[in-house]
């Protein structure tokens, strides 16, 4: 980069940041030693609180979806496995009447999580999503890590972004999660990095946050997330899915791949096309029997693949929101229609039970 470029740069920053900080003190002001004022003020806003988000227009590459009510429809996103835009989500639970600030949205290596500061009902609230469609990285991409970054993964920097937007609300504004996080990145690269670390530090933010959080499952939610983002780390954090969703400790296919590795290996045995062949090559012999082994090894890869999505399909249609509502992970499902509205009740009942425990807190201190 040229000295010509880096002052342009200067320049074009400094030119902004006037507006960047005067919106910065819409979602942030609070006057000190008031009860009313614990959260900045509720701004004005025409946008209905019981708006229907999934009118919202949604235009991602490579994507089908043209509204974000097709990421919740049965007929087009039946799994809730394919791509889409967070941004496009976000946005659309957002006011449309006050426009959104990004944070950190230039953190390198942290493309995969999104930070909104935003209003909600007229709340200024901090909103986190996870980037649901694989972006590729840029520069050097070392051997022992992922080529891309993949859809509902956190990833070092991800991961410490999230936990660094988490902190930087505490105390300040309630906090929105709207959740396609299947977990976090295990490649020997992110752990070199402090994979660990980092999702170490989200748990622990949502363990001191102070204020409320609404934590909304609008895809699949699996993983080391169903730990660091659990309901029992915090009680004024309010779990809630939009039906259709998948939430367990860990998705069908991993599932199917290690915790019922066994039961895949039987099942791929017992397949006729395999017993089939398997006796062919028992009374075999020569060059025929160095064949058919051969074919029954190719044989064996393919149908055992197909006995993964099999097995990994029957723990998805039992490990549905519904079981997660019933053992206690999250505390209501809502129709995808009542997003919007959902949040913001969810927003004012956790608002209230922060101030309630304002007097108590001080009689304590």
């Amino acid at each position: 980069m040229t000295t010509a470029e880096i002052q342009e740069i200067k320049v074009l920053v400094l030119r902004e940041l006037p507006a960047v900080l005067a919106q910065d003190t819409e979602f942030a002001l609070v006057l000190e030693g008031m009860l009313s004022e614990r959260f900045p003020r509720r701004a004005q806003s025409t946008d209905p609180i019981d708006r229907d988000v999934r009118s919202y227009p949604h235009y991602a590459p490579n994507s089908d979806f043209r509204t974000v009510g097709d990421i919740f429809s049965v007929a087009t996103n039946p799994e809730r496995k394919k791509p889409f835009d967070i941004r496009a989500v976000m946005r659309a639970v957002a006011d449309q009447d006050h426009r959104p600030l990004e944070r950190w949205a230039a953190m390198a290596g942290a493309e995969s999580a999104v930070v909104f500061d935003a209003h909600v009902g007229g709340y200024p609230v901090a909103v986190l999503g996870i980037e649901s469609r694989p972006l590729r990285r840029s520069g050097f991409l070392p051997a022992d890590g992922p080529d891309q970054w993949t859809a509902g993964t956190l990833f070092p920097q991800s991961s410490k972004k999230v936990a660094r937007a988490v902190n930087a609300a505490s105390g300040s504004r309630p906090l929105v999660v709207l959740a396609n996080l299947s977990g976090f990145d295990g490649s020997p690269e992110s752990l070199r990095k402090l994979q660990l670390e980092y999702g170490a530090e989200i748990g622990r933010a949502i363990v001191n946050f102070d204020g409320p959080i609404v934590f909304c499952v609008v895809s699949r939610y699996h993983g080391g997330a169903f730990v660091v983002f659990s309901g029992t780390l915090n009680d004024n954090m309010e779990v809630i899915a939009v039906e259709g969703s998948y939430a367990s400790v860990i998705g069908g296919a991993p599932a199917a791949a290690t915790v019922f590795a066994g039961e895949v290996n039987i099942r791929t045995d017992a397949d006729p096309r395999v017993v089939e062949l398997k006796g062919r090559l028992d009374g075999a012999e020569g060059n025929e029997r160095a064949s058919l082994r051969v074919a029954l090894a190719d044989l064996r890869a393919s149908v055992r693949s197909n006995k993964l999505g099999e097995v990994a399909g029957e723990f998805d249609r039992v490990h549905t929101v519904e079981r997660a509502l019933r053992i206690g992970s999250i505390d209501a499902i809502i129709p995808a229609g009542r997003l919007r509205p959902h949040l913001i009740e969810a927003l004012e009942r956790g608002m209230r039970r922060t101030l309630e425990r304002l007097p108590q807190e001080a009689d304590r201190g």
